[in-house]
C-alpha cells in the first residue's frame, strides 16, 4: 500500500478453522466495514449472491473450469465453520458489498490443470507456517498448538476481538522475513493482484472495508509497494476463458488426507466446535455414545460422565485449557471401547471427518447435461450421498431397470457415480449391486462430458460411436457392445457392429478374436435379459466363431512355450463357454467346435495344458467316451511323454474350478492312470513337475482331497473290488435306473432355468 495511507482491517486466518470463523465474525462485529473482501476468485462474484439461498448447504465448494476443456478445474471449498463463509454470510445479512480478490481463476487454470485453490493459507507451503510457530512454542503437535492458542479461546467474549489477528500477522510478519514467500514464487503473483483490488476498494470505500485471506499472506499486503510494481509482475500472465459455478463438497475431501492441499485431519470435529452453543465435550461424547449404540455397542449415560471426567483430567494434567480432541478420543477409547482401535476407527471416520454432503440450489449454472442428470435422479429418487451404499437392483422392475440404464450410462460416460459390485441377495441375470457414493469432482465429470450432448442418453450414445471409431483393438470393440447393451443404446449399436465387423476381418490374432467371443455372447444374453434387440449381434458373432474353429488347431500347434499355452488355454474356455450361448442361434455351432476340440485332443503337436483341457471339455459335455478318455490319458502320460508336458496335460485335465477332483473320485481308472504315471517319474524330473502338480491338486477342496488321499492309500481298483462285493445300501438299486436319472435331469434343468 502507499505510504502514509490509512490500513484497512486485514484479518489473517487459517483456511477452514472454526476458532478463526468465530474471531472474524467477532471482528467485524466490531469493526463494521463498509465492504469485506474474501480470497477467492474473482469470477466467483457473479455467484454470490446464491450464497444467500436457502437451499445453498455448506460444505460447497466454487467450481471454476476452462470452458474449451472442463478437466483443467480448480475448487474452493467453503465450510459452515471456514472464516471465508462466515465472513461472506455476515456481508450479505447485512447488505455490505463482498468481493474476492484473490488472482483469476482465468489465469490460474491457463497453464494446465489446476489444484485445490486454496493452497496459499496456513498450513500448506512448503515452509510450514503453523508447524515453525509450534515449535516456538514447545508444542510438537501443530494442530494441538492451534487447538490452545485459536480454536479453545473463547472469541465472543474477549476484551479485544482485534488482538488475535494482531497477534497473528505479527508472527507471520517474523516467518515472511525468515522464509520470504515459503517456497511458493506464485504467492507473490497473487499477493500483487490482492493488493491491486485492495487499491480499487480504497478508492471506492475508503480505507473503511475488511480483507479476510489466510494468514501468511498478510504481511505481503500489508507490504509498501507501489502500483507499478505489482503491474509489473501481473504483466504477460497466461489467461483463458472460464465459468464458474457452485457445487456441493464434502466433509470427507476438506480432509488433508484426500489429498486437498488446505485440509485439516478433522473436519467433522472442527464443524462442532462451530456448531456447538456450549459445552463443546459433552455434546461431542453424547454424539459418539449415540453412534455406539447405533453399532449396537452397550454404552450409558455413565460411559458418557466418566468420559467427561477423564477427557479433563488428560488435558489438566497436559497443562491444556481445555480437552482436544487427543484427549477426547483417548477418553473414549478407554472408556466406550474398551481399549480397542477398532470402534474407535469408526468413530474417527463417520464423526472426526464424516460424510457431510453440501447442497447448492437448482438455480446455480450447469451444463445442459448436468441439468438433465438432476431432473433423472429426482424422477427415479436416487439421492447424491457422500457415504458409501449399496444399491440392489430388480432389472424386472421398471424402476430398477431405469436406474441400471443411468448408472451405466454414467459409466460409459466417464462418471462412476456407481460402480458394479457383487450382490449379498443371489445371482442371476435379473439382479445387479451397485456401490454408490458421490465424490465432489464427479461434478466436473459431468461437465467434461457434456460436449457429447445435452442428454444423459444422447451423450452416452455419441461418446460409445466415437469410442467405437476410434477403437484399436478388437477386444475394445467388443467391450464396448457389451457396455452399449448393458446402458441400452440401441442407437449406438450399429455403429459399434460396424466397427466390430470391419476389425474382425482384418483381425488374423486368434487370441484377439477368441478374446472378444464371450463379450458378444454375454452381450447377446443380456440383450435378451433387458429386452435390448441384440439380434444383430448374433451374425457377427456367427463370423466370430467360425474364425476361430479354422485357425485355433494351427494357432495351438505353433510352437507355443509355457506362458502362452496358458493362456490360450484360457481362451479355450472362454470360447467353450461362450459357443453354450450362442448354441440356439446356430444349432451347428455346437457340433463345430467338438470337432475343434477333438482335432485339439488328439494332436501330439498340442501343448499338453491345452490337449488336457480339449480332453475334458468333451467328456463333461458327453461327446467323449469314458474309454477313449482312458485312451488319451494313457498316451498322455506314457513313458515316451515328456514329465512337463504330461503334467500339463494332468493340470488342463483336471485342474481349475470344473470339479476335477470329484472326477478322479469317481473314476478310479483315471486316477490310477495318474497314479502310476506320478510314481514313474524320474527323480530329477520330479522336481520340475511338482510345481504343476501342487497346483492342479492343491487347488482342490479339503473333502476331495482327503478322498483321494484314501483312494490312493487302498490302492488301484480296491474301491471297484470293495463295491463289487458288498450289495447296494438299504433303500437304493444296485445300479442307475436311466429313466430316473432322465427326470432328476428335467427337473434339474426346470429349476437352473428358472434361476437364472
Amino acid at each position: 500500500m502507499s505510504p502514509g495511507a490509512a490500513q484497512p482491517l486485514l484479518l489473517g486466518v487459517r483456511h477452514h478453522g472454526p476458532g478463526s470463523a468465530r474471531s472474524v465474525r467477532a471482528a467485524l462485529d466490531a469493526a463494521q466495514p463498509r465492504a469485506v473482501l474474501i480470497e477467492g476468485p474473482p469470477e466467483g462474484d457473479a455467484l454470490l449472491a446464491l450464497a444467500a439461498e436457502p437451499d445453498m448447504r455448506p460444505p460447497v465448494a466454487l467450481l471454476a473450469h476452462a470452458a474449451d476443456d472442463p478437466g483443467r478445474a480448480a475448487f474452493w471449498p467453503l465450510a459452515s465453520f471456514s472464516p471465508e463463509w462466515v465472513a461472506l454470510r455476515w456481508a450479505q445479512a447485512r447488505d455490505v458489498p463482498v468481493r474476492f480478490i484473490d488472482l483469476p481463476a482465468a489465469h490460474t487454470l491457463a497453464d494446465g490443470p489446476g489444484a485445490d485453490a486454496d493452497d496459499g493459507g496456513a498450513g500448506s507451503v512448503p515452509v510450514d507456517p503453523l508447524a515453525a510457530l509450534a515449535g516456538a512454542a514447545g508444542y510438537d503437535d501443530p494442530e494441538r498448538w492451534w487447538e490452545d492458542v485459536v480454536e479453545h479461546r473463547d472469541a465472543d467474549s474477549a476484551r479485544d476481538p482485534l488482538a488475535p489477528f494482531a497477534a497473528l500477522a505479527e508472527a507471520m510478519g517474523v516467518l515472511r522475513e525468515t522464509h520470504g514467500d515459503g517456497g511458493r514464487p506464485r504467492d507473490l503473483v497473487r499477493e500483487a493482484y490482492m493488493r491491486q483490488r485492495m487499491r480499487a476498494a480504497r478508492r471506492e470505500f475508503g480505507a473503511d472495508y475488511a480483507v479476510v485471506c489466510g494468514a501468511w499472506h498478510v504481511p505481503a499486503l500489508r507490504a509498501r509497494t507501489t502500483a507499478a510494481a505489482d503491474r509489473a509482475l501481473l504483466t504477460g500472465l497466461p489467461k483463458t476463458k472460464v465459468e464458474t459455478t457452485w457445487v456441493p463438497w464434502t466433509h470427507r475431501r476438506l480432509a488433508r488426507a484426500g489429498g486437498y492441499g488446505a485440509g485439516i485431519t478433522s473436519p467433522g470435529w472442527y464443524a462442532h466446535l462451530f456448531a456447538a452453543p456450549d459445552r463443546p465435550v459433552e455434546r461431542w461424547l453424547t454424539k459418539v455414545a449415540g453412534l455406539l449404540r447405533e453399532e449396537d455397542r452397550q454404552v450409558s449415560p455413565a460411559h458418557v460422565i466418566e468420559a467427561v471426567r477423564l477427557a479433563r483430567t488428560l488435558a489438566a494434567l497436559r497443562g491444556r485449557p481445555l480437552p482436544g480432541l487427543t484427549e477426547t478420543l483417548e477418553a473414549v477409547r478407554a472408556v466406550m471401547c474398551d481399549g480397542s482401535d477398532v470402534p474407535l476407527a469408526l468413530i474417527e471416520d463417520r464423526l472426526v471427518v464424516g460424510d457431510v454432503l453440501g447442497e447448492v440450489p437448482g438455480t446455480a449454472p450447469a451444463v445442459p447435461l448436468q441439468r438433465d442428470l438432476t431432473r433423472r435422479m429426482r424422477t427415479l429418487r436416487l439421492k447424491a450421498e457422500a457415504q458409501s451404499r449399496d444399491l440392489e437392483l430388480d432389472l424386472r422392475k421398471d424402476t430398477d431397470a431405469a436406474k441400471s440404464l443411468l448408472l451405466h450410462r454414467l459409466r460409459l460416460l466417464g462418471v462412476d457415480w456407481g460402480v458394479p459390485t457383487a450382490s449379498r441377495t443371489g445371482t442371476g441375470t435379473f439382479r445387479e449391486t451397485w456401490r454408490l457414493c458421490w465424490e465432489p469432482e464427479l461434478s466436473v465429470r459431468v461437465a467434461e462430458a457434456g460436449i457429447w450432448g445435452t442428454t444423459v442418453p444422447g451423450a452416452a450414445t455419441a461418446r460409445a460411436q466415437a469410442e467405437a471409431r476410434g477403437a484399436g483393438e478388437l477386444g475394445e470393440i467388443t467391450a464396448l457392445a457389451e457396455r452399449c447393451l448393458l446402458a441400452g443404446l440401441s442407437e449406438a449399436l450399429p455403429a459399434v457392429l460396424r466397427a466390430l465387423a470391419d476389425r474382425a476381418a482384418l483381425d488374423t490374432d486368434v487370441a484377439r478374436l477368441a478374446g472378444a467371443l464371450p463379450a458378444l455372447a454375454r452381450s447377446l444374453r443380456y440383450g435378451d435379459v433387458r429386452g435390448t434387440d441384440a439380434s444383430v449381434l448374433g451374425t457377427v458373432a456367427a463370423g466370430l466363431a467360425e474364425r476361430i474353429c479354422v485357425v485355433l488347431p494351427a494357432a495351438c500347434a505353433a510352437g507355443l512355450d509355457a506362458d502362452g499355452a496358458a493362456a490360450l488355454r484360457g481362451h479355450v474356455d472362454g470360447v467353450h463357454g461362450a459357443v453354450a450361448l450362442l448354441a440356439d442361434t446356430d444349432p451347428g455351432l455346437r457340433e463345430r467346435w467338438s470337432g475343434v476340440l477333438r482335432t485339439l485332443a488328439g494332436r501330439d503337436a498340442v501343448p499338453g495344458v491345452i490337449r488336457g483341457r480339449a480332453a475334458r471339455l468333451l467328456l463333461d459335455g458327453g461327446r467323449l467316451p469314458a474309454e477313449e478318455t482312458a485312451r488319451l490319458m494313457g498316451l498322455a502320460l506314457s513313458p515316451a511323454a515328456a514329465p512337463a508336458d504330461a503334467a500339463g496335460w494332468i493340470e488342463g485335465f483336471a485342474g481349475g474350478n470344473a470339479g476335477g477332483g470329484t472326477l478322479l473320485v469317481h473314476d478310479e481308472r483315471l486316477l490310477g492312470l495318474i497314479d502310476t504315471w506320478l510314481v514313474s517319474v524320474p527323480p530329477d524330473a520330479f522336481v520340475d513337475v511338482l510345481p504343476l502338480l501342487r497346483r492342479t491338486f492343491g487347488a482342490y477342496e479339503p473333502g476331495v482331497k482327503r478322498s483321494l488321499g484314501e483312494l490312493v492309500r487302498r490302492g488301484p481298483g480296491a474301491g471297484r473290488a470293495r463295491s463289487a462285493s458288498r450289495a447296494a445300501p438299504e433303500g437304493f438299486a444296485p445300479d442307475l435306473d436311466p429313466a430316473r436319472a432322465d427326470a432328476a435331469e428335467a427337473l434339474a434343468r426346470l429349476l437352473l432355468a428358472a434361476a437364472g
